[in-house]
């Protein structure tokens, strides 16, 4: 096994290995729980927020590699989860604090982490560990550590399992590609979240039913600051069970539904596609972030594929077409929309959603992720819908987005103003291919005008 220098002093009954599918190994010291974990190896560029991040259904079986080399400073409190669970399978960390520093802690990470049964390793060089994932892509690893990592060898002395063995259990475990994972995280029974704030105990500005596909808590806390009754279902809802909860609402009463952020490949979430359908074909207005983004796009008719290595972390920059600016913004996907980007000039491309012989009509990327062009948003001209790739809740991640929920109540009360102008900037696009004289934000200005 290949390891870090200063892990040669380790003792055994600490020693933990980090085994990739590809043969690749590396030896830390055992954080949390141990015993042995699988799930796809990623890795989060996040510098704080390690309590959200544990605590996001989207991470459920995912091993999860920190970036950031020193972790657990303010150890865990009991304000910031955004589920009731610790979701990740596996934790990868370079330095774990020593002693916990925050006034709002109840105890330290290591301690959650065993008491949640949450196996990991500190002292890796993560730092060579995410270049290898950025090169290689992400794949399949298992962290072994205590009894999971030794075995009985001849003349009963103890030994390290051969690495064969170990790659052996990390080849066997599932892959990601092909998961339907929303079942597995989504909420069993229907709960609301009422208005709060200047609004709490007045008349609801709108009801959305908010189905569960992986949510976090901080996503209807939201909506409900802006005086949304948020009703959250079960993923297994069917439209039947979603119109209900309109039912007994006033005549012309605001009302929408939402899909959440959520683990797995959005391929295999045929229930979860059926589903919005109906809600599009009713002309309910929509929104969705995240995995709810994805499946926006399957109901379009468009594709979606798997990224090499995903964008997790909270300083992913996002252009917003209909203002014009670049956000730093939350992300943790691993799939992503396979949607035309750019027109022939480098400016944003109209295309008509291939499914039902065009019967959704136009859409647009509304957002574009900076570093790699991959659609972080679409937006649809002729339906009242739309959805962003990334978490715009800021839990843990900056508040750059949180106008989207603002975009959302306006729809939701005013459906008249959408779609929503597209401005282009004068120059290249960021992350275009060419340079806009800004006739693509005539063009796309002029067809919602006539649509109006």
């Amino acid at each position: 096994m290949t390891s870090d220098p200063s892990m040669d002093t380790i003792q055994d009954s600490a020693r933990a290995a980090l085994v990739l599918e590809d043969g690749s190994t590396f030896t830390g010291r055992a954080y949390g729980a141990t015993g042995s974990t699988f799930g796809e190896l990623v890795f989060s560029t996040g510098m704080t927020g390690y309590q959200e991040t544990l605590t996001d259904p989207s991470y459920h079986r995912q091993i999860v590699v920190m970036t950031a080399p020193h972790v657990g400073n303010t150890g865990v409190n009991d304000e910031d989860p955004e589920s009731g669970r610790i979701w990740v399978s596996g934790y990868v960390v370079r330095d774990p604090a020593r002693r916990v520093s925050s006034w709002r802690a109840r105890r330290s990470l290591d301690e959650e982490l065993v008491a949640q049964g949450v196996v990991g390793v500190s002292g890796l060089d993560t730092r060579a560990l995410t270049r290898r994932l950025r090169e290689e892509g992400v794949m399949r690893a298992g962290i072994f550590s205590g009894e999971a990592l030794f075995e009985e060898g001849p003349g009963g002395r103890v030994r390290e399992r051969p690495v064969s063995d170990l790659v052996a259990e990390v080849k066997a475990s599932p892959r990601m590609a092909g998961a339907s994972l929303a079942p597995e995280v989504s909420t069993g029974e229907v709960y609301t979240v009422e208005p709060s704030g200047e609004f709490a105990g007045g008349v609801p500005v709108a009801t959305v039913v908010a189905v569960d596909l992986g949510i976090k808590a901080m996503t209807p806390r939201r909506l409900a600051e802006r005086g949304v009754r948020v009703v959250v279902v079960p993923q297994r809802s069917s439209i039947e069970e979603v119109l209900a909860v309109f039912e007994g609402l006033p005549e012309g009463a605001p009302r929408g539904v939402f899909f959440s952020n959520g683990p797995g490949d959005p391929d295999a979430a045929e229930h979860e596609v059926g589903l919005l359908r109906e809600v599009l074909d009713r002309g309910i207005p929509f929104f969705g972030i995240c995995f709810g983004n994805q499946i926006l796009g399957r109901a379009l008719g468009y594709g979606t594929f798997k990224l090499g290595y995903g964008h997790r972390g909270i300083n992913q920059p996002v252009l917003d077409r209909t203002t014009g600016k670049v956000e730093v913004t939350a992300h943790n996907h691993g799939f992503a929309v396979d949607a035309p980007v750019f027109d022939g000039s480098g400016g944003p491309a109209v295309s008509t959603a291939p499914h039902g012989g065009g019967r959704y009509g136009r859409v647009v990327v509304s957002h574009v992720g900076l570093n790699d062009e991959v659609v972080e948003g679409l937006t649809c001209l002729d339906v009242p819908a739309f959805s962003v790739q990334y978490h715009p809740e800021a839990a843990a991640g900056p508040h750059d987005a949180a106008y989207l929920f603002d975009r959302f109540v306006g729809l939701l009360t005013d459906p008249g103003v959408w779609p929503p102008r597209l401005v282009v900037p004068d120059g290249p696009v960021p992350g275009g291919v060419g340079a806009s004289d800004g006739a693509a934000d005539e063009t796309v200005a002029d067809e919602t005008e006539e649509k109006h």
